[in-house]
């Protein structure tokens, strides 16, 4: 299992911090923020802020996956996220990248433009292509569970083997366990009961070995479960954040950077994976 990570002047330890990544979606109809950041300079000050309060890592997006999203072409994804990736590192701004997306294209554009970890929402089941990139460029990647229908006969158990299949897909185009993330995919082909028993089965996910990101942030979950609308579930994000940590998750991925980032210092330090040290 990877442990530490280290590249533009920022060095990560999974086993001593919960690893903050910040949201930059750069899509005029994100769920939550479209229409924001989708101009280049706006997306580098937006990823200095997150930085400031405490992201290491930040997620670019280019085309927006919420319910009854409108796919895009590979075109229009690369000319809305390369400029945005170049530009961030032109800035020299101390921060890892990672690209969201499942398409293979798009991927090695971003790739070649300086992100340093790939994001794949279908655990490279829609194209098997980003994981030969995360072999030939030696990077890591999130295989996140998901599913065309929201339908079980037995939850974990058929998750576990959607999960066990993106990972034996991954290592057979080269992938080893060291670059391997996965992802609950809370929210994805999943309804809001499936997202509670998935968020339950957390401590067993963690334990098939590697590394996990949690990526709850202002979701339907919690918007069902508080009935509130996207902008007032920040609280809702900090107890399922809080309930991650605890069950051993190493990233969460996250809109609200500043209070998310105080949530997860106080709870890393309560979880025993970092250390308080009394003043004198």
């Amino acid at each position: 299992m990877m442990k530490q990570f280290e590249k533009h002047g920022v060095r990560l330890d999974f086993e001593k911090e919960t690893v903050i990544m910040g949201i930059l979606n750069v899509t005029p109809d994100s769920f939550s923020d479209g229409g924001k950041y989708n101009e280049v300079e706006q997306a580098v000050e937006r990823t200095k802020e997150m930085v400031a309060q405490g992201a290491k890592f930040v997620d670019i997006g280019g085309e927006s996956t919420r319910p009854g999203y409108t796919r895009i072409s590979d075109e229009e994804e690369i000319g809305r996220v390369v400029p945005v990736v170049r530009a961030i590192r032109e800035a020299g701004v101390p921060v890892l990248l990672s690209i969201d997306t499942y398409k293979s294209t798009v991927a090695k554009a971003a790739l070649d433009a300086g992100v340093d970890m790939l994001n794949d929402i279908w655990g490279v089941k829609r194209d098997a292509g980003l994981a030969t990139l995360a072999a030939s460029y030696g990077v890591p990647i999130i295989l996140m569970h998901n599913r065309d229908t929201a339908e079980y006969t037995h939850f974990w158990s058929e998750a576990k083997a959607d999960l066990e299949e993106s990972i034996a897909i991954a290592k057979s185009h080269g992938v080893t366990d060291e670059q391997i993330w996965l992802d609950p995919g809370i929210g994805f082909g999943k309804n809001t009961t499936h997202n509670i028993w998935m968020m339950q089965h957390l401590k067993e996910l963690v334990a098939m070995g590697y590394p996990v990101l949690l990526a709850t942030s202002r979701k339907s979950l919690i918007g069902n479960v508080l009935k509130l609308p996207v902008e007032e579930r920040v609280e809702g994000t900090a107890a399922t954040v809080s309930y991650g940590i605890d069950k051993g998750v190493h990233m969460v991925r996250v809109h609200d950077v500043k209070e998310l980032a105080r949530t997860v210092k106080m709870m890393d330090v309560l979880a025993g994976k970092a250390t308080y040290e009394e003043e004198n």
